[in-house]
C-alpha cells in the first residue's frame, strides 16, 4: 500500500498501485503512518506524486498523521499535490494547516 523510503533522515512515503487516496484505503494508510510516528523526533514527506483525487477521510489520515507528529516532536510535511487536489486543499482551508511543497527536494531542504 505504502512505499516507503528514507533519503538522509527523513522518510518519503508514496502510495503504491493507485491515483485516489480514498475511504477504500485510508485505514491502512493511516495504521502505517501511526506506526511510523511511534517514534518520537521522526520526520516524514507525503509524497502525493500520482495522486489525482483525496476524499474526506484521506484527508482526515493527513490530519491524523500531523496529530501524531505533533505529539511525538515530529513532522509531517507534504509534497507533489496537483492542481486539482490543491484546490481540495484550498477549499477546505487545509492550505493553512500542512507544510506543502511543489517538489520532493524543497520539502526536503525544509528540513535543515
Amino acid at each position: 500500500m505504502l512505499e516507503t523510503r528514507k533519503i538522509d533522515d527523513v522518510i518519503v512515503v508514496r502510495l503504491q498501485h493507485t491515483n485516489r487516496l480514498n475511504s477504500l484505503i485510508t485505514e491502512p494508510v493511516k495504521e502505517s503512518l501511526l506506526e511510523l510516528f511511534n517514534k518520537p523526533n521522526v520526520k516524514l514527506v507525503f509524497d502525493l506524486q500520482d495522486i489525482t483525487f483525496i476524499d474526506s477521510s484521506g484527508f482526515g489520515v493527513f490530519l491524523s498523521a500531523l496529530k501524531a507528529a505533533n505529539n511525538n516532536n515530529g513532522q509531517f510535511k507534504i509534497c507533489h499535490v496537483n492542481e486539482d487536489v490543491m484546490e481540495l486543499f484550498k477549499l477546505l482551508q487545509l492550505h493553512h494547516v500542512f507544510e506543502i511543497y511543489d517538489e520532493l527536494d524543497a520539502c526536503l531542504a525544509s528540513f535543515s
